[in-house]
């Protein structure tokens, strides 16, 4: 025995390998190799045009290429495009982990790489790492952050496009950040080195209601290159030109929203020394708003 399954037929499963990696690659030249920024301001202007004939088809060929589900939607009579993207769910869709020491998922997601914040490194994708002080910019004091937790949720787009406060807290400060639009799926972040830190992207300093410091940071990708918050009375885009650094009092309930993406994207969610993942949360896992994510009373930490 070689410890080869007698059933494989190992010509058609090379062949079948081999037409995913042809796959990856047309997906990858697709949505990475084409004028990014030009496409993504096209697809702005196209999400925004008024026209519930245009938006019925435009929806229509959405649902035979994704799962996207509009029965959980407020309201099913969509006037754009964007208004489809940035839906309200209806009152209690979503249910909010009640339990004061855990923090919820701030959108509904799959939740990526993740895991302990070592020497200011963090993963985007296995064997890809980047530093967490390119990613959140020079204004950032990441002391408080070292030897704490690093979590990526990914919005398909499909999904829920709204994001919302993950424990009582304070929202104390935006960065915005310009850059480019690379796609953010799996295949991107397993080829692009670096990629969150070249995307579009703000960093929201944060402040739980027990004093404990958190970052939240929505990061763009191709087509999603649009920002909304509800602090900010500006749209946060690739055509903003300041002021970069907006100082925030604003105070936000567990599970309150705080804005939402013109499409789908990724959140990072930096959290300190004591604040950890659940055990229940894995990668790959599809999350809900609202669905209970880490522990401020994380043993190991002594808190």
């Amino acid at each position: 025995m070689t410890g080869v399954s007698p059933f494989v037929d190992k010509p058609v499963k090379a062949s079948w390998l081999a037409r995913l990696g042809a796959q990856e690659d047309l997906n990858f030249l697709l949505t990475n190799r084409i004028p990014r920024i030009a496409v993504t301001q096209l697809m702005g202007h196209i999400s925004r045009i008024r026209s519930r004939r245009f938006t019925a088809m435009a929806i229509w060929v959405w649902q035979r290429f994704t799962d996207l589900d509009l029965s959980e939607a407020q309201s099913t009579r969509f006037e754009s495009i964007h208004d489809c993207f940035t839906r309200a769910l209806k009152p209690g869709s979503r249910h909010i982990d009640p339990q004061p020491a855990v923090w919820c998922s701030p959108s509904d997601a799959i939740q990526g790489a993740s895991g302990s914040i070592k020497d200011g490194m963090v993963l985007q994708a296995k064997g890809m790492p980047y530093a967490l002080s390119e990613l959140v910019g020079p204004t950032v004091d990441l002391n408080p952050f070292l030897g704490g937790h690093y979590t990526t949720l990914r919005l398909t787009s499909a999904m829920y496009h709204r994001f919302h406060a993950p424990c009582d807290l304070q929202l104390e400060h935006v960065t915005y950040i310009s850059g480019d639009t690379w796609n953010v799926n799996p295949i991107a972040l397993a080829r692009v080195e670096r990629l969150f830190c070249r995307n579009e992207r703000a960093v929201l300093r944060a402040r739980s209601a027990d004093g404990i410091p958190f970052l939240i940071i929505p990061v763009a990708a191709v087509l999603v290159a649009s920002l909304r918050l509800h602090a900010v009375d500006v749209r946060l885009h690739l055509r903003y030109r300041g002021p970069n650094e907006i100082p925030i009092a604003a105070p936000y309930s567990k599970g309150q929203e705080m804005g939402w993406f013109e499409h789908g994207s990724t959140i990072i969610v930096i959290t300190p020394p004591g604040v950890a993942l659940l055990d229940s949360c894995q990668s790959g896992q599809v999350l809900r708003m609202g669905q209970g994510k880490w522990r401020t009373d994380d043993p190991a930490s002594g808190r």
